[in-house]
């Protein structure tokens, strides 16, 4: 079978967890045999800037499906909606077009809504969206949520990595059916980083600095941890919109010391992070199946993350890590707490999640699920 995948951020050129994942199904699908060609920005795909990638993939498109003659072409996210229509439009001269799917990530309805403040359990007002993401919210996130519709009315099949997005899909974007095809992970070679250093057992944050990834919270439950145990500190990998407002609320919570802003770190900085921390923590407001929760489990490393979205489908509470309520710092704390001072059970967690990524998320693995679902369909 020949598989077209379309998408508008792939690694290493941009540090995408959308485009890891379609580099990862890439793989998967390789592995069992199909011919895959994945098309994004640069030679031969989608010329100019990212923002233009909505309309300057379309041209690139007709002109990929007219070579490779895919029997499968997998738009991703809501800037492929015009992709979608050159390969609908493709059908009205060849009388056998490609199969055409959807795979979204995110509800942008949802991410609209996850603009907001974030309010603790007892009421106070942790955090709250800087200019820039109230830009997106009047701005950026209408136009995604058109070409969101656009797609998913577009699709013959429209795909979500978890069934809690599906579920939103269903909902804000009126389809009927979702189908469930899960994230992978382990299919890429990853280049080892170039230097490590020796500390280990801190607590490690990965992902871009937004609101909705509610850091304010756990910058919060770091400063009732550190009451428990003083030693705790956090590792920051990422940037973003809401990097200043997150670095002043640390000093306002007397945590420079405790805490690290590493930045934008590759693929291969993360895994050196993640071979020396202690766990993962993902304090989200919301969030569709983050990969780096599934990098971490295949590491070995337990994962401390809200109970959100599509995050309880891979973290299982107790077995391969903690959930806690979101925007519930004292909750967050607890479960920290029980990583660092209970290296044993913290093990026992990690190695279950090891083995839950290798049982259920490996690349041929979700590869082999995606065809039974999407591959028989294009004959």
């Amino acid at each position: 079978m020949r598989v077209l995948l379309i998408a508008n951020t792939l690694p290493p050129r941009d540090v995408s967890g959308v485009g890891e994942q379609v580099l990862q199904l890439a793989a998967g699908l390789r592995e069992l045999g199909d011919e895959v060609e994945v098309l994004g920005r640069g030679p031969g795909g989608a010329a100019g800037p990212k923002v233009l990638f909505p309309l300057t993939i379309a041209p690139a498109v007709w002109r990929a499906v007219r070579r490779f003659r895919p029997h499968v072409v997998q738009v991703h996210e809501s800037d492929g909606a015009l992709a979608a229509l050159a390969v609908k439009a493709f059908g009205a001269w060849w009388e056998r077009r490609p199969l055409l799917t959807a795979l979204l990530q995110v509800s942008y309805i949802e991410e609209l809504r996850a603009v907001r403040p974030l309010v603790a359990t007892d009421g106070r007002v942790l955090g709250r969206p800087g200019a820039a993401e109230l830009r997106f919210r009047w701005l950026k996130a209408p136009l995604q949520i058109l070409l969101g519709l656009i797609t998913v009315r577009a699709a013959d099949r429209v795909l979500a990595p978890s069934a809690a997005t599906a579920a939103e899909i269903r909902c804000d974007y009126g389809m009927d059916e979702v189908e469930v095809i899960p994230n992978a992970t382990g299919g890429l070679a990853v280049e080892p980083a170039e230097e490590e250093d020796g500390e280990r057992g801190y607590l490690l944050f990965v992902g871009r600095l937004r609101i909705r990834k509610g850091v304010e919270v756990l910058l919060e439950a770091l400063r009732e941890l550190r009451r428990r145990v003083p030693q705790a500190v956090l590792r920051i990998a990422g940037d973003g919109e809401h990097r200043e407002r997150l670095e002043c609320r640390t000093a306002g919570l007397g945590l420079e010391s405790a805490v690290s802003f590493l930045g934008t770190c590759d693929a291969a900085r993360v895994r050196a992070l993640l071979r020396g921390a202690a766990a993962l923590v993902v304090p989200s407001i919301y969030e569709g199946m983050p990969l780096v929760v599934l990098e971490a489990m295949a590491a070995g490393v337990p994962v401390v993350a809200s109970r959100v979205s599509g995050i309880p489908e891979v973290v299982v509470d107790g077995e391969t890590g903690w959930l806690v309520p979101p925007e519930d710092p004292e909750a967050l704390a607890g479960a920290l707490a029980q990583v660092l001072t209970d290296s044993d059970e913290a093990r026992r967690r990690g190695e279950a999640g090891r083995r839950r990524v290798a049982e259920r998320y490996r690349p041929a693995i979700v590869a082999a699920a995606w065809r039974a679902k999407v591959g028989g369909l294009s004959g």
